[in-house]
């Protein structure tokens, strides 16, 4: 599977954007999705997780409510929908698939796939 993640751009506090990961591959259907994102300096964290219907959905606390994961498996695209962007949102953000671990993975080692990272950036 081979992942693309884009979407990502400069934003002002408050706003909006839409992340979408593209999967190539005919198993990307049977996988959890994940999402994750790094700042400079920071480790890579844990943003959210949808399994592979799309029936559940897992958040970091610090995007909860903020964000939503979801995914159109018709179109091997996966989507994270980041509403009330705060400055301490601004990261590479990457998406992720399959994973190893029990519902829900939150660990990058839990998933074996990843894209290139796409750049959010939140001015204040």
């Amino acid at each position: 599977v081979q992942l693309q993640a884009s979407g990502g751009g400069p934003v002002q506090a408050g706003g909006s954007l839409r992340l979408s990961c593209a999967a190539s591959g005919r198993t990307f259907s049977s996988y959890s999705v994940g999402w994750f994102r790094q700042a400079p300096g920071n480790e890579r964290e844990f943003v959210a997780a949808i399994n592979w219907s799309g029936g559940s959905t897992y958040y970091a606390s610090s995007v909860k409510g903020r964000f939503a994961a979801s995914r159109d498996n018709a179109k091997n695209l996966a989507y994270l929908q980041m509403n009330a962007l705060r400055p301490e949102d601004t990261a590479v953000y990457y998406c992720a698939a399959q994973a190893f671990a029990r519902w829900p993975p939150q660990r990058p080692q839990d998933f074996a796939y990843w894209g290139q990272g796409t750049q959010v950036t939140v001015s204040s």
